[in-house]
C-alpha cells in the first residue's frame, strides 16, 4: 500500500497511467463547482513541501523496481500538483531513474505565472493545463479560485509556459452550459486558446455530479457546437468514460468490491475511499463505468454526492 502513488489507473488520454499525489484531499488554488473530488477545503496559493519528497521517491523506487513501467507516471490526485514545492524534484528523479517512461502534469494552470512552477515542470512529456473561462466574471463563476487569482494573470503565464516549454501542451476546457458556451465568452476563450498555442485542445465536461448540483453535463451535440464555433483544427472531444472499460487495467474486482459497499449502505467517494483502500481518482475511473452501466447512481444529500445502486 502507497500513501503518494495511486494506480496504475485507465485514464482516457494517458492509457494505463501511475498517479502521483503530491498535496493533501482538496488543497488546491480552486473550489471549481463541477470537481467530482468535491469542495476544496484550502484554498490556498502557498507553495511548499505539503508531502515529503523522500517519502515519495522511496514509494517510487519501489515500484519501479517490482512492477511494469506504465504508459505514464501522472502527476494528479486530488488537488493541485504544482502547489508542491518539490515537485520539480520528483520530476527530476523519475527522469534520472527511467528515462523512458514518460511524464504527465494534470494542472489547473493556475500558478504558471510563476516561473519557479513553470521551471519545476519543464521537464514533463505532457502538461495537460485547464482553462474553463477567459472573462474574470466566469472564471469566479465555475473555477471560484482563491481571491487573490484573476485570469488575465492565469492566460499570461500560460502563454508565456508555452514560450519556454518544449513539449506538449494539451489544454482542457470544461464546458458549462450557460455560463461559458455563450458566444461572448466562446470568442474570448478562443482568442486567449489562441495566443497560448497549446499542441491540442480537449473540450471536456460532466461526468458525475460535482459540488454544485444545479450544473449539467453539456451534450454532445452542444460540445460539437464548440468546436464548429471554433474552427480549431487542434480541437477535440475527449472520449467517453465507457471506453475505459476495454482498457486491460479495468479491474472487475475492484468494481465488485465497489457494488458490494454501496449494496449495504450508500457511500460518498470519500467513504469509498477509505472503506477500500483506493486513491479517490482510481475510484473515479471505476464509477463512470459504473454509472454508464446504469448499475448506481449519485443522489444529493445534506453531506455530500452519495452513491447507491441504481433503482434503489
Amino acid at each position: 500500500m502507497y500513501n503518494y502513488l495511486f494506480g496504475p489507473v485507465p485514464s482516457r488520454r494517458l492509457g494505463i497511467s501511475l498517479g502521483v499525489d503530491l498535496v493533501p484531499m482538496k488543497t488546491c488554488t480552486l473550489n471549481c463547482t463541477y470537481c467530482e473530488c468535491g469542495r476544496t477545503t484550502n484554498l490556498s496559493l502557498k507553495r511548499k513541501e505539503y508531502v515529503p519528497f523522500e517519502a515519495v521517491k522511496e514509494e517510487l523506487t519501489h515500484y519501479l523496481s517490482h512492477n511494469p513501467g506504465p504508459d505514464y507516471v501522472t502527476f494528479s490526485g486530488s488537488g493541485e500538483p504544482t502547489l508542491n514545492s518539490r515537485i520539480g524534484d520528483v520530476v527530476h528523479f523519475i527522469k534520472n531513474q527511467t528515462s523512458d517512461i514518460p511524464m504527465a502534469v494534470l494542472t489547473n494552470g493556475t500558478l504558471l505565472f510563476q516561473k519557479q512552477a513553470r521551471d519545476d515542470i519543464r521537464d514533463a512529456t505532457v502538461v495537460i493545463p485547464s482553462l474553463d473561462a477567459a472573462t474574470e466574471r466566469v472564471f469566479k463563476k465555475i473555477n471560484q479560485p482563491h481571491p487573490q487569482l484573476k485570469i488575465d494573470t492565469i492566460i499570461r503565464g500560460l502563454v508565456q509556459f508555452r514560450k519556454e516549454y518544449s513539449g506538449q501542451i494539451w489544454l482542457e476546457v470544461f464546458i458549462v452550459p450557460g455560463l461559458n458556451d455563450t458566444e461572448q465568452e466562446l470568442t474570448a476563450l478562443k482568442r486567449a486558446i489562441e495566443k497560448i498555442e497549446p499542441d491540442l485542445v480537449q473540450l471536456n465536461t460532466l461526468d458525475r455530479p460535482g459540488t454544485v448540483p444545479t450544473i449539467r453535463a453539456a451534450t454532445w451535440k452542444e460540445l460539437e457546437h464548440v468546436l464548429d464555433f471554433w474552427q480549431l483544427k487542434n480541437a477535440e472531444i475527449i472520449a467517453k468514460a465507457q471506453e475505459r472499460k476495454e482498457l486491460l487495467s479495468y479491474r472487475t474486482d475492484v468494481e465488485s468490491a465497489i457494488l458490494e459497499t454501496i449494496e449495504r449502505r450508500p457511500c460518498t467517494l470519500q467513504d469509498l475511499s477509505q472503506f477500500l483502500g483506493l486513491h479517490a481518482n482510481e475510484l473515479n475511473k471505476y464509477l463512470d463505468v459504473l454509472e454508464a452501466d446504469k448499475k448506481i447512481k449519485a443522489v444529493k444529500q445534506e453531506r455530500g454526492f452519495f452513491y447507491q445502486r441504481y433503482g434503489r
